[in-house]
């Protein structure tokens, strides 16, 4: 799907607008069951990162965090997409990844707050979320380290013919480093079950993406430099994700290689809870927030008669979720200071050994 650009040059912030019509995939080949989901799932990630910023600023959260108000479309549409089996590769903005995968809220919370209920044990934090058991491998502080590892785990489901696919979310700034072009090139020649995921929320860190940025769909523009299709989707939209997700997916499980999705999106706040997030020219978070993902959906089950009352339902069910959550996260022990030499080697001691 092509979005319209705004008439600004490079230099001015090269402003990627949301789409005139909210309507466009009602009539959309997806079920009310899967429609359903992703609704509680937008709900979920959006409660819940509410919630982990009111933590922060009871500095109840142990480092920063790096919020994904606004972007929940692109996480509920894959994961809604993907198999049980398939992996997810996220950026320090996973929160929202991890719980489409089914990741507990309590673990993720505890995990915020450093405590030993964590889901790991409070020795992660927000910026590595992981998750094994719901094949989520990570989130990865380190910008583009994280393509190469998704490429990794591609490789090993196409040695095992295991029909996984390697789904690695990123930001539009990572397409300027090397790694991005790296693990695009690599994974196009052997053919990798992989679909890359460009969160394009406009801006990398403090700087608008268009700014720097010699193509104007930074991701998309440069996939056919390695045989890739440019395919450019609305990220405010769960069920246009969704369908491309499900595409990308079938083309990648099926051994076709590679798949490079660019997805447009706009973060609320800041880069960071650190960042107010005042670089924004006047009026463009106003403009984004009348295209909100939630409220694009809300109104689009509304049209195909889902009730309010019902949604409603979701909603306050949804919130009495990430009530207990906190709860238990915040009531979860200290870890023991002796946690600190476990999980070193793969064995889990900490002893050097040669």
């Amino acid at each position: 799907m092509n979005l319209p650009l705004s008439n600004h040059a490079y230099g001015e912030h090269a402003l990627v607008l949301p789409p005139d019509d909210p309507t466009s995939h009602d009539d959309a080949d997806i079920s009310m069951e899967t429609r359903l989901r992703m609704y509680r799932m937008l709900q979920e990630m959006r409660q819940f990162e509410k919630r982990a910023y009111d933590l922060f600023m009871q500095q109840l959260v142990k480092g920063t965090t790096h919020l994904s108000l606004g972007m929940e479309a692109v996480a509920a549409g894959f994961g809604a997409a993907m198999d049980t089996d398939d992996y997810t590769f996220a950026t320090y903005r996973g929160h929202a990844h991890t719980l489409a995968r089914g990741v507990p809220m309590e673990g993720v919370l505890a995990e915020l707050l450093g405590r030993a209920n964590g889901l790991l044990g409070g020795k992660g934090g927000s910026m590595h979320l992981t998750s094994v058991e719901h094949k989520v491998m990570g989130s990865y502080a380190i910008i583009g380290a994280h393509l190469t590892i998704a490429n990794g785990a591609a490789w090993s489901a196409q040695y095992r013919r295991s029909g996984q696919v390697a789904v690695c979310f990123f930001g539009d700034g990572t397409t300027n480093i090397g790694a991005f072009h790296e693990a695009l090139n690599y994974a196009a020649v052997f053919k990798l079950p992989v679909v890359f995921v460009c969160e394009n929320n406009q801006y990398m860190e403090y700087t608008a993406i268009g700014d720097i940025t010699a193509v104007r769909r930074p991701a998309a523009d440069r996939a056919p430099a390695y045989g890739l299709e440019p395919i450019v989707v609305d990220g405010n939209d769960a069920d246009a994700v969704h369908l491309v997700a499900a595409e990308a997916l079938a083309h990648a499980r099926s051994g076709k290689g590679p798949v490079m999705v660019e997805a447009l999106t706009y973060r609320h706040g800041g880069h960071s809870r650190a960042d107010p997030g005042k670089y924004k020219p006047p009026g463009e978070l106003e403009a984004w927030l009348a295209y909100d993902p939630i409220k694009v959906y809300r109104g689009r089950l509304e049209r195909l008669g889902v009730a309010a009352a019902d949604i409603d339902a979701i909603n306050a069910e949804v919130a009495a979720a990430v009530d207990e959550a906190t709860e238990a996260a915040k009531n979860g022990p200290l870890p023991d200071p002796r946690a600190a030499f476990t999980d070193v080697w793969a064995d889990g001691g900490h002893q050097w050994r040669s």
